[in-house]
């Protein structure tokens, strides 16, 4: 049976209180939900940091991108908006790297590491 993931208070709760998030897979493109996630997180205050090695070394958003998630680090929460099959290994690295939260774009599911996420103790 899948997981229906936290409550509406619970991703209130997150967003309230993270103040650095990792965009994994950010675009220059606006009309990219990743763009738009950048513009979101910066209005709300939120440290932004895009991650994408095709645009290294650009701003998004007034937001200067990095190659790699170990660019972006320190880091609260990796938001994850990339296809599927690269989603479980970026979701590793982060919390490798430290993250709390790892948020996957709507339509990037990988039941894998949910399951994994789940055994870990995290929320998925």
């Amino acid at each position: 049976m899948p997981f229906d993931g936290p409550n509406d208070q619970t991703i209130a709760g997150i967003l309230m209180t993270t103040r650095r998030i990792a965009v994994v897979g950010a675009s220059m493109r606006p009309y990219r939900p990743s763009h738009g996630v950048v513009g979101s997180c910066s209005r709300a205050g939120t440290i932004v940091v895009p991650v994408n090695v095709g645009i290294a070394g650009h701003e998004i958003r007034r937001h200067l991108a990095v190659p790699t998630l170990d660019d972006a680090t320190p880091l609260e929460m990796a938001d994850i908006s990339r296809n599927r099959t690269h989603a479980g290994s970026m979701e590793d690295a982060a919390i490798r790297l430290g993250a709390g939260v790892v948020w996957m774009q709507l339509g990037v599911i990988d039941d894998a590491a949910a399951g994994a996420d789940r055994r870990r103790g995290f929320v998925s």
